[in-house]
């Protein structure tokens, strides 16, 4: 069986260059990396797992909870967990946990009982107990995307808030007055806050709050589709809908081309995300744009610097308003 010697003398570094390429890659320049996974692959080695692990007292896993691997900005976010985790030699726990708290503590679980090093949690919510961890210890976990007010663990976020209020603005600013607007689940942070900046619009343009106006949804197409049918049946219906996400705008266009109306014509939509399918819907869909890889790789980034004891700071991603033809001035 070849050994870790055969792979430093095929690699041309000493045996400890290979031994940190593997265990602590991070620590490794990448033209070395790279010179020492080629003489692991040229020399078929396979590192004793189970050795590394009992010496670094880590098992090289993070775990990743998700409350739904099938919303598509969820999906951009994995990537990021996932590619940033493989260039710093840690694997993935995937747990798509359909918002169960249950099952988030069972999965968090695996770190206090050493099968998982850390958690990147994508919801908000706490996995674990009061008393999972001595007194003054820093929380193997990063709270993403959806984060916890207060939480007790670094977040990675944006500002959602000045966001929805930079999307309402612009259709204030293309004359309309009427702007419905189709939420998120009623227990989310983002959905709270979104509300929020669309509310912080209106009132700047001296426009009264309609409560009519305001639709539940959960980010769905489907729950777009039916909030736009809400919409469209009102006596005076919205000239323009702000979806707060590109899922739920794009059931929107749906219902309302459905209905016979056109978008941006009758009734100009936004959304939140830009999604892939964004700016390839008829027409292209005005949005949010955020860094959903990037929002996985920095929690990565964080959660390893967290477990390696260093101090690590809140970190607010960037947004973009990207205005494309689903947004057109008001014709009434």
């Amino acid at each position: 069986m070849t050994n870790i010697r055969k792979v430093a003398e095929l690699a041309g570094v000493s045996v400890a260059t290979v031994s940190r390429a593997l265990k602590s890659p991070d620590i490794v320049s990448p033209v070395t990396r790279e010179k020492v996974l080629k003489a692991v692959d040229q020399a078929g080695y396979k590192p004793n797992l189970m050795a590394v692990q009992f010496r670094s007292q880590r098992t090289y896993n993070l775990v990743v909870l998700v409350p739904t691997i099938a919303n598509t900005f969820f999906a951009r976010v994995i990537s990021g967990i996932q590619e940033a985790a493989q260039e710093r030699g840690y694997g993935v726990l995937l747990c798509n946990t359909l918002g169960n708290e249950a099952m988030e503590t069972q999965y968090a679980s695996l770190v206090s009982t050493r099968q998982a090093d850390g958690v990147v949690q994508l919801r908000a919510f706490n996995p674990f107990s009061d008393n999972a961890f001595p007194a003054g210890a820093a929380l193997p976990m990063i709270n993403a995307c959806e984060v916890l007010d207060d939480a007790p663990c670094p977040t990675v976020k944006l500002d959602n808030r000045a966001a929805a209020r930079e999307v309402t603005e612009h259709l204030i600013a293309l004359g309309h007055r009427r702007i419905g607007m189709i939420k998120g689940p009623r227990r989310s942070p983002l959905t709270r806050d979104r509300q929020l900046g669309y509310q912080d619009a209106l009132s700047a343009a001296g426009i009264a709050l309609d409560e009519r106006l305001l639709c539940p949804g959960d980010f769905t197409p489907l729950a777009g589709y039916q909030a736009a049918e809400t919409l469209i049946a009102l006596t005076e219906r919205p000239t323009a809908i702000f979806c707060e996400s590109d899922e739920m705008a794009i059931g929107a266009m749906s219902r309302i081309k459905e209905s016979g109306l056109s978008v941006p014509k009758d009734i100009s939509v936004a959304g939140f995300d830009d999604i892939a399918f964004a700016s390839y819907t008829d027409p292209p869909l005005t949005t949010i744009a955020q860094p959903a890889e990037a929002f996985g790789r920095e929690a990565v980034a964080m959660l390893i610097d967290v477990l390696e004891g260093q101090k690590v700071e809140n970190l607010v991603m960037p947004y973009t308003l990207l205005t494309r033809a689903s947004t057109a001035p008001c014709q009434l």
